[in-house]
């Protein structure tokens, strides 16, 4: 019996939260959920999560191998509007080469 994997696993990429410095931005949160998230992982203008180089600070792990976000249920809107094979997804991954 042949099984098929879930050809996007974001827990072994991680590519759309370490492709760009300028893509992890708010946009639609309220308040309320930007007040949520930890001060030391939002940037220094308050405009999207802080990063490190092209990587958001809140993505733990290795990049292409096993990653999470350490914020999952606060994360940002930006966030959760990345589909897994949708637009953005397929950016970053062509971006770090998967």
């Amino acid at each position: 019996m042949m099984q098929s994997a879930a050809p996007f696993d974001c827990q072994a990429c991680g590519a759309c939260c370490a492709y760009s410095a300028d893509w992890p931005r708010f946009s639609t949160e309220p308040d309320s959920a930007l007040d949520a998230l930890p001060p030391e992982l939002v940037s220094d203008d308050l405009s999207g999560m802080r990063c490190v180089g092209t990587r958001c600070s809140a993505l733990s792990g290795v990049v292409g191998e096993r990653t999470a976000c350490t914020i999952y249920a606060l994360r940002p809107e930006v966030c959760r509007a990345c589909m897994p094979g949708g637009e953005d997804c397929l950016m970053a991954r062509r971006g770090h080469g998967f």
